[in-house]
């Protein structure tokens, strides 16, 4: 069918747009998100957003039962959209595997990144590794493809892409989305008009009007969501 093969043909030659977040679009917020497991509840989280001049502080806990505990802190510049710092902590409880904490305090300092990295095994030994690596312009934390999310500029059909520092990685990655059609989302805290954004693992629902907030998400293999309780 011709109208099928100029839709193939469009798609694959679509060029990216460049991948950016409108961070002072993101408001004061406390929201609370139930976790599910091969549909099963598993677990919850609390993220907040607190604005302190020009920064934005996101702040989350969650638990995973049985397997994890995380905290996070990530300070984001609300103007520029760049990273300013992260702390990350995950205590992980799996009897499967000799790792039990993985934690990074990083701050960006002069165009690179800085910190420490930390590794704890059951046995208790703790390797800690210092970080310093440079940091692109115009590149971001790669959890911004979660924590940002809804306020990444994008359409309906667009590909966006941009250069993301991976902070359990240390390494510099792309981190791309797609921003799929327009859906209809019903969560135990209502019912949103959303656009999806999928990226290599996980597709995240983000409301098209204010208050901008995420308020779904799953892994794209169906075996993990999350869906917001309560804003």
């Amino acid at each position: 069918m011709p109208w099928l093969c100029f839709l193939l043909v469009s798609t694959a030659v679509q060029t990216p747009k460049p991948l950016r977040f409108d961070l002072a679009a993101l408001v004061a917020a406390r929201d609370s998100f139930v976790f599910y497991l091969n549909g099963e509840q598993r677990g919850q989280a609390v993220w907040q957003y607190d604005i302190q001049g020009d920064q934005l502080v996101f702040t989350a806990t969650s638990e995973l039962r049985p397997a994890d505990a995380e905290s996070l802190r990530v300070v984001m510049d609300r103007r520029s959209g760049a990273p300013i710092s992260s702390f990350h902590r995950i205590a992980v409880f799996n009897p499967q595997s000799d790792t039990v904490l993985m934690e990074h305090d990083l701050l960006v300092r002069q165009g690179r990144v800085e910190g420490t990295r930390r590794v704890g095994l059951r046995d208790g030994r703790v390797t800690t590794r210092s970080v310093r690596t440079s940091l692109p312009s115009g590149a971001v934390w790669s959890d911004y493809g979660l924590l940002a999310a809804a306020v990444a500029i994008a359409a309906p059909g667009d590909v966006l892409n941009g250069r993301a520092y991976s902070e359990f990685g240390d390494s510099l990655t792309t981190l791309s989305l797609v921003a799929e059609a327009p859906a209809t989302v019903t969560v135990p805290a209502g019912t949103f008009e959303t656009v999806p954004l999928r990226s290599s693992v996980v597709r995240v629902y983000v409301t098209r009007g204010a208050p901008r907030r995420v308020v779904k998400g799953e892994s794209l293999d169906g075996v993990f969501r999350f869906e917001l309780v309560q804003p």
